[in-house]
């Protein structure tokens, strides 16, 4: 009986040993991920200027004016906190869960959105893509995993759409006119981005108000978020709204987003106030 009890010791024992080890590799992974994306940031970014936009649509001239002052260093990659309201049911039962969230953006190069959610029972992890590879990682209670997803063209594709159409959000010095962006008119009020990066191309709408306030962004992103679970292009998007500045860029500091946007059966999951944006000092050029 002893030799029972401590033959499961031993098993249990190897078995936190190994969820530990695991969990840790998922930590070094991500802050290895997250140091990379950061040192696409210039050590010296040019100055936004007028004429940098003067050969885009009107609505696209009228976001830029909005959203980032003349002389503001132009600094592609932001550091970003936030709090807010997640969601892993459905628009019936939403179920919605606390959460706080820290994350990295560096379109068109990846992004990492690091969260714990929940109360008493509680996960954490990670949504994450970058030029290796993008991926899912989530956690219960600190050490059993629970969510594991990535490494393929589907979750790329997936991930590429979302942080590009959050660049409009957080990062607007991201699209401004150069290689891989392109701009067009959709209508009076809105304009369409579309960056194409290793492979890849994402196209965004963004509707501005007559001030050049950004109110909602929508596009149709490659996701398995429907009855069938296959991957295909649906319509994703959010609303904008309490604008704030940050080192002279304006921008949203609520967001709320979700699948099938603008339609019957659109479910905002995702419910977000940010703390905080920082735009870390130049690690590379």
């Amino acid at each position: 009986m002893i030799e029972v009890i401590l033959a499961l010791l031993a098993a249990v024992a190897i078995l936190l040993v190994t969820l530990i080890v695991w969990r840790w590799t998922d930590t070094r992974g991500c802050r290895a991920a997250w140091a990379g994306l950061a040192s696409h940031q210039p050590a010296e970014p040019p100055v936004f200027d007028f004429s940098m936009i003067a050969g885009l649509p009107e609505p696209a001239r009228r976001f830029f004016r909005f959203a980032i002052a003349p002389g503001t260093p132009l600094y592609p990659v932001a550091e970003i906190c936030m709090q807010g309201e997640f969601s892993l049911g459905d628009r019936p039962n939403p179920n919605y869960m606390p959460m706080r969230a820290q994350q990295i953006l560096a379109a068109p190069h990846g992004f990492i959105w690091k969260v714990r959610a929940g109360k008493t029972i509680w996960f954490s992890g990670s949504d994450g893509a970058s030029k290796e590879t993008s991926w899912s990682r989530f956690w219960l209670l600190g050490i059993l995993p629970v969510a594991r997803a990535g490494n393929n063209e589907d979750h790329a594709r997936a991930s590429f759409g979302r942080y590009v159409a959050e660049a409009v959000f957080w990062t607007p010095a991201a699209l401004l006119p150069g290689a891989g962006i392109r701009w067009e008119t959709v209508d009076d009020s809105a304009a369409r981005v579309t960056v194409t990066h290793m492979g890849m191309e994402q196209a965004v709408d963004v509707t501005v108000d007559a001030d050049g306030r950004p109110a909602k962004v929508i596009f149709q992103r490659w996701s398995n978020a429907n009855p069938a679970k296959k991957f295909q292009f649906q319509p994703f998007g959010g609303y904008l709204s309490d604008y704030k500045e940050f080192g002279g860029f304006r921008l949203p500091t609520h967001v709320e987003a979700g699948h099938s946007f603008e339609t019957d059966d659109y479910f905002p999951f995702f419910k977000a106030t940010v703390t905080s944006v920082r735009f870390p000092a130049g690690r590379g050029d």
